[in-house]
């Protein structure tokens, strides 16, 4: 008797979702005003001056590095 295969996936994603990509603007706009919460010590942790991490704070949640879309 024959095996049943399926075929392989070519490795395409599927977009994300409407209500995956809302939150993760959502998670991202968190990240940003926990960012500008920080004091300058955690900042100087981090490597971060204060007016680094204000400018960063200020962009808006959909303006984020291509890699953090993976």
């Amino acid at each position: 008797m024959p095996s049943l295969t399926l075929p392989r996936s070519t490795g395409a994603r599927r977009a994300p979702s409407l209500i995956s990509r809302i939150l993760r603007q959502r998670e991202i706009a968190r990240q940003r005003r926990a960012l500008a919460e920080l004091d300058d010590a955690l900042l100087d942790d981090i490597g971060l001056t204060r007016e680094a991490a204000l400018t960063e704070a200020q962009r808006p949640s959909w303006d984020v590095p291509h890699h953090w879309l993976k």
